[in-house]
Order: structure tokens, then C-alpha cells, then sequence
């Protein structure tokens, strides 16, 4: 297949072929080619292809030309919505309205909005009345609150979305995951069945093929594989064993010892050129907050313009957005950006040199999301994930579930200097500030508690961690207290002597209040707290809650759900037996059966707390049955 615009089997309107041109949009994708037709001949599609494939144009161009289409046959009024895309993140949905707004830009007469939380819902629906929106552009939480409002000040929202050409289920799976399930099928109600639906995944799960039957009609099935750079189209699902990451990525892993990790990662983002953009990607919300001000510390020189290091990740709400467009602003200046998989899917950073996965992802499919930051839309890209000697056994499981082939490539070498250089730094910070000491121990904890939560737990267990050498590797000034270090060898651990109680915050508010709780706890022995308030003599203390290793959190799960069902059984017991039923009528009961009644409800009790046996019970409940 030529993939010239040329060659497009439907013609495309002028204003939409400026603004491909001037995106520099050359030739067009595999999944432009197979989707742009599809989409205009009144198709629907669910359309699987890998990650940086030129999704996003894929469905924006059919949905432009059917409003232009619309507006030639009738001039589309204020307050029509013709297109709506529903994105599983705001990142995501920023990025699409973006380039929404550079096709609007060629085309006076029609408008977008952008619809994500954030905002206030009343600036949104201010704005929807206004402005109107052609074409929206919302997250599925903003999206079902509009629309469960009913109608809204002087603005219906319903009767917009009568008008509704195309609707847009942009990175599926991702949606799904992020538990958007019921919200999307409360959508699906208030949208018109006669209109073009396109969904859009980087993977076909089970889920995302119930979602096709619930709000596809008789969709054609897209399937783009990079080793054939073609677009397999079918009636149905296809299954290929093509590559999952694009041809034009390098994918590279390095074995390194745990404690030089750190050490390994800051040299090896020196070796490379200052303008190198870099997104790291690491397994937990504490671990990007701690170590991105560990990389900006360390790698700021004095006196010389240093790359920019930067964090997102999910709890960071209000930031996210603000940081997300810094970001992107780096254009093609170097940068690093330190984040979770927040930023693993759909989410397009231009010009991303490097992807470094620090820890091994959580799941086999988020590895391939993340990898796939970097060769976006046919432009080169290298990937490495940095991998412990008990880790060795990951590329080859990576090769068989997700067909991604990794390249070795030779650990740097960190001389013993080197390592305690960073190691000294690292703790320098926490030493100066306590709000460093408590990230460390945070960013330490929670990557131990997310390394027993993976998928692949097989092949990766916390009981093959050398715990103390990761501690080594997070800087730690000491050990914190955790069930997964009881039975461990901890001696070759070396604690600073220090007392710790001398390590203040920078912060002076934070600082005084602990000085204040510090005093107290040198003369009562507890530690106040104004967020541990008890009743009467409990006012004040602190109650510290006892740390479970996750293999106890399962198993007290497991037998919580067989008492559950227990007490479920003998509940229908009473049930088949009549025990415990309102009568209709109370003097039909004579003072005989009440007492029957009465021993028949004390033999469930001693069967529930096992004081008798299951052959007793029946003895006594039924002799007759057992003589």
C-alpha cells in the first residue's frame, strides 16, 4: 500500500490538507490509511494498533470532514456538538484538543472544547454556552456530571449531542483500566444510536470487546502490526505474532548491581548530549517525588545551565496540568521528565530521545506503553530498562508475551569512588532537610510493597531482593522499620550515627511544630499529634498503626472471604429451616415451639463458633433423621 495523501481512497477537503501539511505530516500511517476511508463510509471501528501510530489524525480527519460535509448541507448552529472524544486522562485529552485546535485554526467556522476535571463545572458549562463546541474534547468523570445535570442554566446539553456525527473512544483499554466502565455505559444513554463510533486500543482485551458490543454497531476490526507496516482489516478480530513496539525503536536492557542503580542512571544521562530528553519512568507516586529532587540536585553544576528535571505523577491532581505543559514546551531543548505510568499511555511528548524504565512496570503491557514515549510516528527512538542480576530472566518473558525483542547492552562501569559520591550526596540531602529524609524512607517502602504487588510475580519476588542493597541504592540514612526486612541479614547495612531527632525541616512552620511535638515527647514519652485526636485519656497520642508484610494482607484476605462465606451458609441454613422468620401472626406460636425455636437458634450459634461438630448439630437438630 503507497501511503501518499495521494493516495487516500477518499478525497480530503482543502483546509484539512493545509493543516496536515503544515504538522509536516509527509505520508501518511497504517492506520490512517485503513481507518480515514472507513470512518467516512458510515463504518464503525475498533481499531488495535501499536503505540505511536498516528492514532490520534486517524479519527480526527474523518470527524472534520464530516462536519464540513454537515455544514455544506445546513450551517452548523452555536450550540450543536457534531464530534465528541472521550480520553481516559487529562494529559491525553490536552494533547488531542491541541491538535483539534490546529485543524480549527484552517477552519474559522467551527470550534472545540476541552472538558476535563480541574476546572469548575460551572466555568465548563459558562463556557459550553458561550462559546459553543463543535467538537468536544472530555474526560469520561467531567463528561457523565454534565450530562446527569439534566439541563443546565440556559444550556441543554442533550439537545446538543441530538446533532452528534462521530463519537470517539480514544485509548480503550487504558479507560477500562482506570475503572471507567459504568460511566462510559451512563454516556452511551444519552448519546443519539445513529451516529459513526471509532474505538481506538493498543490492546483487545476482554473487556474492550464487551465495550465493542455495547456501543458499536456490526464494527469493522482494525488491526495494525509494525512488522508488516500494513493495516490488516478484517470483519472480525485478527491475531498476529508481529512486533508490539515500532520498527524504528531500540529496545536495550542492563544488568546492574541494586545498590549502584542510582549511580549507574546519573552517569549514564551525563554521557549523553546536553539537548537528550529523557522520560524515567518509576514504579511509585514516592519514588518520582524523592528521586526527581535526588536527579536535580545531583546533576545541577553551578554556574552552567543544567537540564531541566521534572515530576508528574497521579496524586499530584491540580500540578499535573501545569507541569504537563511545561513539558511539552521543551520542544527541542533536553529535559528529563521523572514520572509513573501516569505517562505511559496515548500521552505524546515530542522529540523523546530516551526512555529509561528505573523499575521493572507492574504489568508485561505497560512495559510496551512505556517503551512506546519514544519513537512517535515513524521518528527513531532508543529504550533501556535498567535490571537486577534476580531480574535476568525478564527479557526472555517480555520476547514470549509481548513479542518485544531487548538487546543487551553492557552495564557502565561505576567505580567504588563514584558510588560513594552519589551515596554521600544523596544522604547530604536528607541530613539538610527532614522533608528529604521522610521521601527517602517513603520512596523505599512503597517500592518494596509495589515490587510484591506485579504481575509477573513468578519471575519477580520480594523475597529475591537484596533489600539492603536497594536501601543503598535510595540513599537511606537508616533502615525503616518493615516486615519484609524481619529474618533478613541486615548487618552489612551501615546507619549514619547521628541522632535522627537533629534532623530538622526547612520548612520553619513545619520545623516549629516538631520542635514543639519533640519537647513534648521528651517529657511524656509520646509523640502529639493534632491529627491522632482520641476520646478522654487517648487525646493527643499517637496511634501507630502495625505494618503488614502484602503475602499477610492476602492471606487474612482469603480467610476473611471464607468466614463471609460461612456465615453466608448458615444464614440460608435458618432460611430452609424457618429459624428466625416473622410469623404472621404471634399467637399462632404456642410457648413449645417458641422454646424449639429458641434451642434450634442456640445449636446454629454453637456450630457457627465450632463448639460442636457438624454431626452433633444434626443429632440434636434432626434425631429423628439420624435414628
Amino acid at each position: 500500500m503507497q501511503l501518499n495523501w495521494d493516495n487516500l481512497k477518499v478525497k480530503m477537503s482543502d483546509p484539512v490538507r493545509t493543516t496536515v501539511r503544515e504538522m509536516k505530516f509527509e505520508a501518511m500511517t497504517p492506520v490512517q490509511a485503513a481507518c480515514i476511508p472507513l470512518l467516512l463510509s458510515n463504518k464503525d471501528i475498533a481499531a488495535e494498533a501499536v503505540t505511536g501510530s498516528g492514532k490520534t489524525c486517524a479519527f480526527l480527519i474523518p470527524m472534520i470532514e464530516l462536519i464540513l460535509k454537515r455544514h455544506k448541507e445546513k450551517p452548523l448552529q452555536k450550540h450543536e456538538i457534531l464530534g465528541l472524544v472521550i480520553s481516559p486522562t487529562r494529559e491525553l485529552a490536552t494533547q488531542t484538543s491541541e491538535i483539534v485546535d490546529k485543524f480549527c485554526a484552517n477552519i474559522p467556522h467551527v470550534n472545540q472544547l476541552l472538558i476535563v476535571g480541574g476546572n469548575s463545572v460551572n466555568q465548563d458549562i459558562a463556557k459550553l454556552y458561550k462559546q459553543g463546541g463543535h467538537i468536544i474534547v472530555a474526560t469520561p468523570g467531567r463528561l457523565e456530571d454534565l450530562l446527569t445535570r439534566q439541563k443546565i442554566s440556559d444550556y441543554n446539553i442533550h439537545l446538543a449531542l441530538k446533532s452528534l456525527e462521530m463519537l470517539i473512544l480514544d485509548e480503550a483499554d487504558r479507560l477500562l483500566e482506570l475503572g471507567f466502565e459504568k460511566s462510559l455505559n451512563a454516556i452511551f444513554q444519552y448519546l443519539p444510536s445513529q451516529r459513526r463510533t471509532g474505538l481506538f486500543s493498543a490492546t483487545q482485551t476482554k473487556q474492550v470487546a464487551l465495550l465493542i458490543r455495547a456501543g458499536l454497531r456490526n464494527p469493522v476490526m482494525v488491526t495494525v502490526k509494525e512488522k508488516n507496516n500494513a493495516a490488516n482489516v478484517t470483519g472480525e478480530t485478527s491475531v498476529s505474532n508481529d512486533l508490539s513496539t515500532p520498527s524504528t525503536l531500540s529496545n536495550y536492557y542492563m544488568i546492574v548491581e541494586p545498590k549502584l542503580k542510582l549511580a549507574t542512571l546519573i552517569s549514564f544521562i551525563r554521557t549523553q548530549d546536553p539537548h537528550t530528553k529523557f522520560i524515567v519512568f518509576f514504579s511509585t507516586c514516592a519514588a518520582v517525588e524523592y528521586f526527581s529532587y535526588v536527579l536535580n540536585s545531583i546533576l545541577s553544576v553551578p554556574g552552567q545551565a543544567s537540564r531541566p528535571v521534572l515530576a508528574l505523577h497521579g496524586k499530584m491532581r491540580e500540578r499535573r496540568h501545569k507541569i504537563f505543559g511545561e513539558v511539552r514546551a521543551w520542544g527541542s531543548k533536553g529535559g528529563i521528565l521523572v514520572c509513573t505510568d501516569l505517562m505511559a499511555r496515548g500521552v505524546d511528548i515530542p522529540c523523546v530521545d530516551w526512555v529509561v524504565q528505573y523499575d521493572v512496570p507492574g504489568s508485561a503491557a505497560s512495559f510496551v506503553h512505556r517503551c512506546g514515549r519514544t519513537a512517535r510516528i515513524g521518528q527513531s527512538g532508543r529504550a533501556l530498562v535498567m535490571l537486577m542480576s534476580n531480574e535476568d530472566a525478564y527479557p526472555c518473558f517480555i520476547k514470549s508475551n509481548q513479542k518485544v525483542l531487548l538487546e543487551e547492552v553492557a552495564s557502565l562501569s561505576i567505580t567504588e569512588d563514584t558510588f560513594q559520591s552519589v551515596l554521600t550526596s544523596v544522604r547530604e540531602l536528607q541530613l539538610n532537610d527532614r522533608a528529604m529524609f521522610d521521601k527517602a524512607n517513603r520512596a523505599f517502602v512503597s517500592y518494596v510493597q509495589a515490587y510484591g504487588k506485579h504481575e509477573c510475580s513468578v519471575l519477580l519476588q520480594v523475597k529475591d531482593l537484596d533489600l539492603v542493597s536497594c536501601a543503598l541504592s535510595f540513599g537511606l540514612l537508616r533502615l525503616p522499620r518493615m516486615p519484609e526486612l524481619k529474618n533478613r541479614k541486615v548487618e552489612h547495612f551501615t546507619a549514619v550515627d547521628i541522632d535522627f531527632n537533629t534532623i530538622g525541616y526547612k520548612n520553619p512552620q513545619r520545623e516549629t511544630k516538631r520542635k514543639k511535638c519533640l519537647r513534648v515527647y521528651e517529657q511524656t514519652g509520646e509523640w502529639p499529634d493534632a491529627k491522632f485526636k482520641g476520646k478522654g485519656g487517648d487525646k493527643g497520642k499517637r496511634k501507630k498503626k502495625q505494618t503488614v508484610a502484602w503475602s499477610e494482607k492476602k492471606a487474612k484476605k482469603e480467610a476473611s472471604q471464607e468466614k463471609r462465606a460461612k456465615r453466608k451458609e448458615v444464614k440460608q441454613m435458618k432460611e430452609e429451616t424457618g429459624v428466625g422468620r416473622k410469623r404472621k401472626k404471634r399467637s399462632e406460636v404456642s410457648e413449645e415451639e417458641l422454646k424449639e425455636m429458641a434451642k434450634d437458634i442456640g445449636l446454629l450459634k454453637k456450630l457457627k463458633k465450632k463448639k460442636i461438630s457438624e454431626d452433633h448439630f444434626d443429632r440434636e437438630f434432626d434425631p429423628e433423621s439420624t435414628s
